[in-house]
């Protein structure tokens, strides 16, 4: 791939990650708010019902909205099709699950092992059934690289997000309220979705395709068990926690899993974009450019991950008393095990499992394999796993099912020892990671007793400092990042001076 096409992708991934960024401006006071608003074991309900919501969501459509990424490329005419057959799987789906939801609310006390959500079974149910069908909204835009509607679908839903969530926190102040705003948001979203369909693929609803249908089915089935299977793998283990040890034990497992934001950001942002260029690539079965985009992805990615890693092995404890007060303290054991996905996110796999089709079977065989092997362990050991163990199983079956992916994709690509050279920057930047990590060491030992503001930020612009220092140092920044962050704010670089005798010619043949 030339370096114009790379700066292109960066220039996409960018402004999805500011979409991204500014989204999540909006809503992280949310939890920061509910924790100090609710008490721990109220805090531990409202995590499990919208845990159950994320679950649904996620599940429900098997991925089937990421077929778009796989078929607009490829069925340039048909694209109304496409996304009727999308919308029509999740309305289904989300439906039944509703359905079951209302005719049977006993179902989240064998889930839960507590009555604590019965009342709420109608509304988690209206949830589920919007919340399913609005999802569809992100990646319809992104699919078809509008990047301009992408990025005020993500904003706007989040801030609108934000405002029912803070009214209902205001006003009603109890889980009830809190799912009535969910549901004003999940009808907003299908509103906004349904008038975009109809702007960009205007008579959709009129293009069923039993054909078409059939061919989305066959690609989007067996990844989508897979990508159910991988959710799975991340939220059984909170199934297993909240129904073994109750709520309030939950609420510190779940603060301890904490999403951190900005590697979530930069991880889909990369991958929503990659997928529609890695596809194109294996098409032409240039396996070598495939390589190439993931090695620079990589570089990229780990460029912020690998010293926010470092950074917060350092400062985690005083980083989660800082966000959920020292009421959430014991959560950093659990959050510093967590920590661990960080580095290992810099590769991305999932765009290219998706490009070659042919081996959604291997991952999805794989998945249930560690998935398999995860359940059992828990269902026999959890009480003695306790939440420090469970979290370490998590961990090491993502490291399992990544290794598994990544020496099998290797594998269908043919690669050699020596193809993986282009991965050697990652360990400069790992380096320059340490160095400024031994920097912030000291600088943390020196405010021992300080408050947890005082050490997280001071730490922060040490840390910073030194790995800005570290990377100079070791050259990590070549002319690829400086027309890639030109690309991005729209800098041409300064064209060659020419002879005055050419200069002349050129002015005057215009």
């Amino acid at each position: 791939m030339n370096s114009r096409t790379d700066v292109s992708l960066t220039t996409q991934a960018f402004w999805f990650l500011v979409a991204k960024t500014v989204g999540f401006a909006l809503t992280m006071a949310l939890p920061l708010v509910l924790v100090r608003a609710l008490s721990q074991l109220e805090f531990g309900v409202y995590k499990q019902a919208f845990l159950l919501v994320s679950t649904a969501v996620s599940i429900l459509p098997l991925g089937f909205g990421m077929s778009a990424f796989y078929f607009f490329p490829r069925a340039q005419t048909n694209h109304r099709a496409i996304v009727l057959h999308i919308l029509s799987i999740h309305l289904m789906v989300g439906a039944l699950a509703a359905a079951v939801l209302l005719v049977w609310p006993g179902s989240l006390v064998l889930i839960f092992h507590s009555t604590d959500l019965v009342p709420y079974a109608p509304l988690l149910a209206a949830i589920v059934l919007t919340w399913t069908v609005g999802s569809f909204l992100d990646v319809v835009a992104v699919a078809r690289q509008d990047m301009v509607a992408s990025t005020l679908f993500i904003v706007g839903s989040q801030a609108s997000k934000t405002l029912v969530f803070i009214v209902a926190a205001r006003s009603g102040g109890s889980i009830g309220a809190l799912l009535i705003a969910a549901v004003v948001q999940g009808v907003l979203q299908i509103a906004v979705l349904i008038a975009y369909l109809q702007w960009r693929f205007p008579g959709f609803w009129r293009a069923f395709d039993v054909p078409m249908l059939r061919t989305q089915v066959s690609y989007a089935v067996p990844l989508g068990l897979s990508s159910l299977v991988f959710k799975l793998q991340n939220d059984v283990p909170h199934y297993f926690v909240a129904s073994a040890f109750g709520a309030s034990a939950y609420a510190i497992f779940a603060v301890g899993v904490f999403n951190l934001p900005l590697v979530g950001l930069l991880r889909e942002s990369v991958g929503a974009v990659m997928l529609p260029h890695v596809s194109r690539l294996e098409e032409e079965q240039d396996a070598g450019a495939i390589l190439g985009l993931v090695a620079r992805v990589a570089r990229k990615l780990a460029l912020v991950h690998f010293p926010l890693y470092v950074f917060l092995l350092v400062v985690g404890r005083e980083f989660i008393v800082l966000l959920f007060t020292r009421q959430y303290e014991s959560s950093w054991p659990v959050f510093a095990v967590y920590l661990t996905v960080i580095p290992l996110g810099v590769i991305v796999l999932d765009p290219i499992t998706r490009a070659f089709a042919a081996q959604r079977y291997f991952l999805l065989k794989l998945r249930v394999v560690l998935f398999a092997l995860m359940t059992a362990t828990f269902a026999f050991g959890i009480k003695r796993l306790g939440l420090l163990g469970t979290i370490s199983v998590v961990v090491l079956v993502q490291v399992a099912g990544m290794v598994g992916a990544a020496w099998r994709l290797s594998s269908v690509m043919r690669l050699k020892r020596r193809d993986y050279s282009v991965f050697t920057p990652l360990l400069h930047i790992a380096a320059a990671s340490l160095a400024a990590g031994a920097v912030a060491i000291a600088v943390r030992h020196t405010l021992l007793g300080s408050r947890p503001f005082a050490i997280v930020s001071i730490v922060a612009v040490a840390y910073a400092l030194a790995y800005a220092a570290a990377l100079v140092a070791a050259r990590v920044l070549n002319s690829e990042d400086i027309a890639a962050i030109r690309g991005i704010f729209g800098i041409r670089p300064s064209p060659p001076a020419a002879p005055v005798g050419r200069s002349i010619l050129v002015e005057a043949e215009r």
